[in-house]
């Protein structure tokens, strides 16, 4: 990318740092409002810059907290290199272009099963650790997945995805209904005792390099349900796994985080799941519709398809899957 096509902040950012480029590279980007850059320097490891919609405060940006409060722990995140807080830029780690989703697609049964289980012991030490380490100077322990910003998702999810991505036009008393069904079960996660949580951890936010399984996009971390994070990993939006292998992930899991109960584990994890997956695509259905974006597009199928499998798998969600089946085909004999 040549000089006059980058950002402003950026161009600055690299003279500051007395950066001679040999190439700059834009970077798909996630579901934020940040940009990223691969900057290749000549004779230099190249690193990655991460633009912000506006300058922030080094000190408080909570992915420079996040970062420190992982790497204590610790647990593989990629280094912050250094910061032009007044442009918006942060320079980090360039941990390159294989995320676990891309690097399973041409994995064997056994390769990808032994980064899955890499991916759920990472979860277990974040839990463990982050018991250990708690402490309010670190912004996760202030913040929590409770009744209001569950129930906010699962609001996100009827607006975005239903309403405006689906056209669905509830009859009647149906959407009151149907928030009934969603506002139970969020009460239900909420009351759940409250861990550590990445809050985005799937296969898309984990990357592979050197050999190593690396976290990102945990600025968002907080205290949540402690099936929350292995929910996201394991009805993951991208990708397909087997069901005996989501089974021994569970069991392995719970038995690193000393769970007693298996059968209540599994049940609360279906729960968590099935809030997870709405969301998700609420989530989709946000980036067609306000944003559009609609590469997100291709994902519905699987998500869709999580949710029916769960549907069919508890009974307890029968007056919801009824609800959910009126107004979204795929749904139907769940």
């Amino acid at each position: 990318m040549s000089d006059s096509r980058l950002p402003a902040a950026i161009t600055t950012f690299l003279e500051r740092q007395r950066i001679d480029p040999l190439r700059v590279d834009a970077l798909t980007g996630d579901a934020s409002d940040r940009r990223y850059f691969r900057v290749i320097p000549h004779g230099a490891p190249s690193i990655v810059l991460a633009l912000y919609a506006k300058p922030f405060d080094y000190e408080t940006l909570p992915f420079v907290n996040v970062t420190t409060l992982f790497e204590a722990m610790p647990l593989p995140v990629p280094r912050l290199l250094e910061s032009g807080a007044d442009l918006g830029v942060l320079a980090q780690q360039d941990l390159g272009d294989v995320t676990l989703q891309a690097h399973i697609g041409g994995a064997s049964a056994d390769e990808r099963d032994a980064w899955y289980a890499r991916a759920a012991d990472l979860l277990a030490t974040l839990q463990h650790r982050g018991r250990d380490l708690a402490d309010p100077r670190y912004l996760p322990y202030s913040i929590a997945f409770d009744v209001e910003k569950l129930m906010w998702e699962m609001d996100f999810f009827i607006r975005h995805f239903l309403e405006a991505y689906r056209g669905v036009e509830f009859a009647g008393a149906a959407r009151e209904a149907l928030r009934g069904e969603l506002t139970a079960i969020v009460h239900e996660l909420a009351s759940e005792p409250r861990v550590l949580c990445h809050r985005d951890y799937h296969s898309r936010n984990l990357m592979v390099s050197d050999g190593a399984l690396y976290m990102i996009d945990f600025q968002d971390a907080r205290m949540g349900p402690d099936t929350y994070d292995l929910a996201s990993l394991l009805r993951d939006s991208y990708v397909d796994l087997p069901e005996s292998l989501v089974e021994r992930l569970i069991a392995r899991f719970a038995a690193s985080t000393g769970v007693r109960d298996l059968e209540t584990f599994q049940a609360r994890f279906d729960t968590m799941a099935m809030q997870r997956n709405l969301k998700a695509l609420g989530t989709f259905g946000y980036q067609a519709t306000t944003r559009a974006n609609p590469v997100y597009g291709q994902y519905v199928p699987r998500t869709l398809r999580h949710v029916r499998e769960n549907l069919a798998r508890r009974p307890r969600f029968g007056a919801l899957g009824e609800i959910l089946a009126s107004v979204i085909p795929e749904l139907r004999g769940a």
